[in-house]
């Protein structure tokens, strides 16, 4: 064993005096938030669409919040704007199958996802890059992207869901 002192990407930028991107070193934290009402009904496949964030952005959280919404459960992934054709570009890259049926208040489900399937989604590797690069784009296409719960289990119940996503641009 050994005494080590590493340093982050940012901070040895910072001791080298190399400028590191506002959104990953003392960047403006924003938020989005988004209510969506689920019915009574609601099939697998429905798509709530809660929050719309820029491609550049740094996710720093995916808070969810919900009631109680009998036998309900749902992907939190993301999706094109309908502007730009609204076509799923990751259905679970954020919470794969998360449990919607028990009361939920800002449970943290930015890397769920990646816990639950070991590489998959948004990663720890991640937290660094703008969402384009996350999602493994190319290039930044420069567009905003929407922040949607898609159901993978039907509500069986009517119920409120809530997003709330932290970033930094």
């Amino acid at each position: 064993m050994a005494v080590v002192a590493t340093k982050s990407t940012p901070i040895t930028n910072a001791d080298s005096g190399i400028f590191t991107e506002a959104r990953v070193f003392r960047g403006t934290l924003r938020q989005a938030v988004g209510i969506v009402e689920a019915v009574n009904g609601d099939s697998i496949a429905s798509v709530y669409r809660h929050v719309r964030v820029p491609s550049n952005a740094r996710v720093s959280r995916v808070l969810l919040s919900c009631d109680a919404i009998t036998t309900c459960a749902g992907d939190v992934g993301v999706y094109r704007t309908a502007a730009d054709g609204g076509a799923v570009v990751d259905v679970d890259f954020f919470a794969s199958a998360q449990s919607l049926a028990a009361a939920l208040a800002h449970s943290d489900v930015t890397h769920e996802a990646d816990a639950a399937d070991a590489g998959v989604g948004y990663g720890l590797a991640d937290t660094e890059k703008p969402l384009w690069q996350a999602l493994q784009f190319t290039a930044d296409p420069k567009c905003e992207f929407d922040i949607a719960i898609t159901l993978t289990a039907a509500a069986g119940s009517a119920g409120t869901t809530s997003i709330k996503c932290d970033y930094a641009i």
